[in-house]
């Protein structure tokens, strides 16, 4: 069973013109899935408090404060170039998390359920307490946090596919080993981190696994570093619930990224998932939309993953 959970408020944080990360990427995707007749949910009713107490399980509280009076007095950046404020960026910023949220209680409550949280602003860069790479809260390291706390999840593991190195969700989570967290990314490449030596920090280490991938990579070595070395490891791992941070940014034709990968990429990366979550989570999987900039190819690549982790079209 699948389900996309979304909400509107997503579409309200704007960008100036000629960035990137804009509402179109997500307008595209909804009305696409829409018309193919994917089951669209809404928020799922995620209370305000709820949502803040599972942000600030992570991000400081004085970050969360800070965004705030930066969105309020109408700041035009928050942190950095890549983190432009707008009038609906505060309200788009808390959609994104309830709606990852809510997709995350309902995967919990019963095995067999795949969610897809269709989100924006994305959330992998984000840190504890900067803003970072189009990402204000991270929506994939929250969602395992709420996971573990109010589901009393006992492992959790994300796997972040996209094309930049998801640097916030691996280093919140660097020196435990409760969360576990893979990334195939390019490398040398924005953000700078993800080597391989990168394995997590005390208690921690071992739980993270880097895998950076020279310019240029397609499907062919995409396929052999996810079948021999990220399915095995989240299969050693065992978690309870499998969250993908789904980035498509890796598309052949993306213009941030450079990589060679198609649209059967994206799908039998699904598909390859799809039956590793129900070997070892009882087919309990998260994905939420990260990157992804060619906003005429993003809703077909989107669809080609589901795809793959439904086992076809509903």
């Amino acid at each position: 069973m699948i389900r996309i959970f979304t909400d509107p408020a997503c579409l309200e944080h704007q960008a100036p013109p000629g960035y990137p990360e804009r509402p179109d990427r997500l307008s595209g995707v909804l009305a696409h899935l829409r018309e193919r007749a994917w089951p669209l949910a809404g928020d799922g009713g995620i209370s305000p408090e709820a949502a803040r107490a599972a942000v600030t399980a992570l991000h400081d509280e004085a970050y969360v404060a800070r965004f705030e009076r930066a969105a309020r007095r109408g700041d035009s950046l928050l942190d950095s170039a890549d983190n432009p404020l707008s009038g609906g960026t505060w309200a788009a910023a808390w959609a994104a998390v309830g709606a990852t949220l809510a997709a995350a209680d309902w995967v919990a409550e019963e095995s067999g359920r795949t969610a897809f949280a269709a989100v924006r602003p994305p959330g992998h860069h984000a840190e504890r307490g900067i803003a970072m790479g189009f990402c204000f809260f991270n929506n994939a390291a929250v969602a395992a946090e709420h996971l573990r706390r109010r589901h009393g999840v006992s492992r959790v593991a994300v796997f972040d596919f996209d094309v930049h190195h998801g640097n916030g969700t691996q280093h919140l989570f660097a020196e435990r080993a409760d969360v576990f967290y893979a990334s195939t990314h390019q490398y040398p490449f924005y953000p700078g981190t993800g080597a391989a030596d990168e394995r997590g920090i005390g208690a921690g280490e071992g739980a993270t696994l880097n895998l950076p991938l020279p310019a240029g990579t397609g499907d062919e070595r995409y396929g052999e570093v996810i079948r021999e070395q990220v399915l095995p490891a989240l299969r050693r791992f065992a978690p309870d619930v499998l969250i993908l941070s789904a980035g498509f940014d890796a598309w052949q034709h993306d213009p941030l990224g450079g990589m060679r990968v198609t649209e059967e990429g994206f799908r039998s990366w699904g598909d390859w998932l799809r039956d590793l979550a129900a070997e070892v989570c009882g087919g309990r999987v998260l994905a939420l939309l990260e990157g992804g900039y060619d906003l005429r190819s993003l809703p077909r690549l989107v669809e080609g993953h589901l795809e793959g982790l439904a086992g076809g079209r509903p």
